[in-house]
């Protein structure tokens, strides 16, 4: 007999589990459990809109789904239309690639406040999520009343968040960013992001290429103050971690000879910067003052919904090690924890009970999704304008 695996999440970590498992045992019987109609996680819903080249990933999970003894189960969510113990129960092993897809809060005064045109602190995910049409999250903030963005976090979802706010129309033309939030970017009065890190620019984590791509930007212009990058150096070891930092500050030194206002949006980077409340129109911080701000987005983490942790149940992804790490990061944790499934499953017996999953979305279901979306992008040069909506989403799905 066959043995099942069950994986709950259909995004990167899940899916190179998955090519990990088969790779080693070909037998296997795979079912792919996501709760949205869609698969892909992280990459179709996480990743910035512009970055089109990250997202490509998704040819490789699509041969994935194509193979005979895995099935994509969409529209299925663990806890409503199966409970955990039953999966656990009908499955020789469970992998958990959940993610984190809860924003953490920062926990000090105003995070709740509300403004006559919405909230004013958005989380990350949330915001990120609206841009890449996650049915979940259709309805963006206001943007036409915003002159002033707040950006708290000094990792690459804080780059992201700023950079697809400052682009021109023109710059995110060939993105898939759903275009009700394009419409409602390139129409607002933005004149000042501001990227506030708690830390200095030392323990900044973006990466080279994407804070580099900020002072390229068209209608933007990336300033910081120099007395922020008075920092010690890097050790002077060759190590990838060291030459990163040293090319950030080497970078935010060539942002600190740009004039303010050169362009129409003033980029600022700001370091040492630790907010302590959030007011009306405005974010009070530790060691600046005040700081105008008609919408702030925190970068700064995620949480995720609790699991099983028993016996032949194995978290992937961020569900195991927390929001850190790239795609690469996820296939080598990916096989890794494949080889774990293999050897608690080596000498065990296969169960043999019945077929637990309902009614799913199949992958002839996300075709059809996939095609009309990608025929809807055509006409506009867009790789593809996503549904949004989740009754267009399971019509499409469903072939009505």
């Amino acid at each position: 007999m066959t043995y099942r695996v069950a994986v709950i999440g259909a995004g990167p970590s899940g899916l190179y589990a998955v090519d990990g498992l088969l790779r080693a045992n070909p037998d296997l019987h795979v079912d792919i459990i996501e709760r949205l109609p869609t698969p892909f996680g992280l990459v179709r819903a996480g990743v910035a809109p512009d970055h089109q080249g990250t997202k490509a990933v998704v040819r490789q999970f699509d041969r994935l789904l194509a193979l005979p003894d895995v099935r994509f189960a969409g529209n299925v969510e663990v806890g409503r239309d199966i409970t955990w113990d039953e999966a656990c129960e009908a499955y020789d092993a469970v992998i958990v690639a959940t993610g984190r897809v809860i924003d953490r809060k920062l926990g000090i005064p105003g995070e709740d406040l509300q403004q006559p045109w919405g909230p004013l602190v958005w989380g990350s995910w949330r915001f990120v999520a609206w841009l890449n049409g996650h049915p979940d999250f259709r309805v963006g903030p206001d943007l036409s009343q915003v002159r002033s963005v707040a950006v708290i976090g000094n990792g690459n979802v804080a780059l992201d968040v700023a950079r697809v706010l400052a682009k021109s129309a023109d710059e995110m033309a060939r993105s898939d960013i759903v275009p009700e939030a394009a419409a409602a970017i390139a129409a607002a009065p933005l004149g000042d992001i501001h990227v506030i890190g708690r830390r200095g620019p030392e323990h900044a984590s973006f990466t080279g290429n994407e804070l580099a791509e900020m002072g390229r930007l068209a209608r933007v212009v990336a300033v910081t103050d120099p007395t922020d990058l008075n920092v010690a150096p890097p050790s002077s070891d060759p190590t990838p971690e060291r030459l990163r930092k040293a090319r950030n500050l080497e970078i935010l030194k060539g942002f600190a000879t740009h004039q303010p206002g050169s362009k129409p949006i003033t980029l600022h980077f700001r370091f040492n910067a630790v907010p302590l409340a959030f007011r009306p129109g405005e974010v009070e911080l530790a060691t600046a003052g005040t700081l105008p701000a008609d919408l702030v987005v925190t970068c700064i983490g995620y949480d995720g919904e609790a699991f099983p942790r028993q016996e032949g149940v194995f978290p992937v992804g961020w569900a195991r090690r927390g929001p850190t790490g790239t795609i690469p990061t996820n296939r080598t944790e990916g096989h890794a924890v494949a080889k774990e499934v293999l050897a608690w499953l080596e000498g065990r017996d296969p169960k043999s009970g019945p077929d637990i999953l309902p009614a799913a979305i199949d992958v002839a279901g996300w075709h059809r999704i996939d095609k009309h979306e990608i025929a809807a992008g055509a006409p506009l040069g867009r790789p593809r304008v996503k549904l949004t909506d989740w009754a267009a989403l399971l019509a499409v799905a469903q072939g009505d």
